[in-house]
């Protein structure tokens, strides 16, 4: 137990911060698996949408502190590829319908 009064306050303020940040990396968390869900969807639009949340919110975990910058660019970097590759499959297979109906 501390005795003096800032090792108290510093013992109260790891306790707010500890909070924060697990509130603050649960967030990053949801963004990220929306994006992921809307992906496996083949949702393109709401993928977007969900990617750009996704990306305010991990840039926010690195202002925070919560995340290195390389770790976050990382996940962006990963999670735009998905979302990308979602609309290179969907044109890919509207190109196979419409070709499909030409030669009819």
């Amino acid at each position: 137990m501390a005795h003096h009064s800032a090792a108290i306050k510093s013992i109260r303020q790891i306790a707010r911060r500890t909070k924060n940040n697990g509130i603050r990396t649960t967030r990053i968390r949801t963004f990220v698996k929306k994006v992921e869900e809307a992906v496996q969807k083949g949702d393109h639009a709401a993928a977007q949408s969900a990617f750009r949340d996704a990306q305010k919110e991990l840039s926010r975990g690195v202002s925070k502190g919560l995340l290195k910058a390389n770790s976050a660019s990382r996940k962006i970097s990963r999670l735009n590829n998905k979302v990308r590759q979602l609309v290179s499959n969907t044109s890919k297979s509207k190109n196979k319908s419409d070709s499909k109906k030409v030669s009819s």
